[in-house]
């Protein structure tokens, strides 16, 4: 049997894409669909049913695509096993963050890990939400960390960090002159905020609803794409926003911006890890271990 072609068809299965499935592989569609057909002459079966719309499994299919998914699991676990057996820890370590966690949280954490595990080498790309649940489907990635909880009972999700969601302004507002702002009053001031669909701008909202604040009444005057835009927009004093305190530090140290806070509200989130429980490899049992031994953080 070719691994190479069960790969193939365990990630057109995840697609439902020849043609995502080609960019995915760096292989040209055609040889996409060749390998699918010679496996399926080995199999003597279809595996896929193929329609103009969109591409199933078929029984066949189903029962196949379990297997292999089983066999990648097994191999990571022989692996995992092999290591432990010398001893040491090292290899590659891939992981798929949120654009806060990816920039502000995870760089210390990695450099932390690096000094206790020198031989890991971890590979660290910012995506969204989906785009690291697809890369852990297709183990691409060893290890997610996301913003909020996801629909996804076959893979493991948990907290490991409660992050301080904080009202930052400039320094120059009159508002800053006192300690707390009323909720009447927030609700009156300039809000610059993340775009619609916008993760993070779905667990702020999430989160003021949950400290008695009704997010729809904001006074949006501003829809932004990323962190650093909003930073850079309330700094010249054109609104407020709700942002990580991680992701302000800097800002905070250098007075550039300064925070508020609304009477009788605390405004917090956990941020979570998510992966294939029985497809941890060495390097990936390791920092979670790791982390785990860390104050402040969640993971049981």
């Amino acid at each position: 049997m070719n691994l190479d072609y069960l790969k193939v068809f365990y990630v057109v299965a995840n697609n439902k894409s020849f043609s995502k499935t080609a960019t995915d592989l760096h292989l040209s569609q055609s040889s996409v669909s060749i390998q699918i057909k010679q496996l399926e002459e080995q199999w003597g079966c279809q595996l896929l049913e193929r329609t103009t719309k969109k591409i199933s499994l078929t029984p066949a299919g189903e029962i196949l695509y379990k297997k292999v998914n089983q066999f990648f699991a097994l191999m990571n676990e022989t692996k995992n096993e092999l290591e432990e057996l010398k001893g040491t820890v090292h290899g590659d370590l891939k992981i798929g963050a949120s654009l806060t966690i990816g920039e502000h949280i995870l760089p210390v954490l990695l450099a932390n890990f690096l000094k206790a595990y020198p031989r890991v080498k971890p590979q660290l790309k910012v995506y969204n939400s989906e785009q690291i649940v697809e890369k852990l489907l297709k183990h691409e990635i060893n290890l997610g960390f996301i913003e909020s909880m996801l629909s996804y009972p076959t893979l493991k999700q948990v907290p490991f960090l409660r992050d301080e969601l904080m009202i930052i302004t400039s320094p120059q507002h009159p508002l800053t002159q006192h300690q707390h702002v009323s909720i009447e009053d927030f609700l009156t001031l300039p809000f610059i905020i993340r775009e619609k669909g916008s993760g993070t701008r779905q667990v702020m909202e999430d989160t003021l609803r949950k400290g008695g604040v009704d997010a729809s009444k904001l006074n949006v005057i501003l829809e932004l794409e990323h962190t650093e835009s909003i930073k850079s927009s309330v700094e010249a004093g054109m609104g407020i926003s709700i942002i990580s305190k991680s992701a302000v530090q800097k800002e905070l140290e250098l007075q550039t911006l300064k925070q508020l806070t609304i009477e009788g509200i605390s405004l917090y989130r956990d941020l979570y890890m998510i992966y294939h429980e029985d497809a941890l490899q060495h390097t990936s049992r390791k920092l979670l271990e790791f982390i785990h031994s860390r104050d402040g953080f969640l993971v049981p």
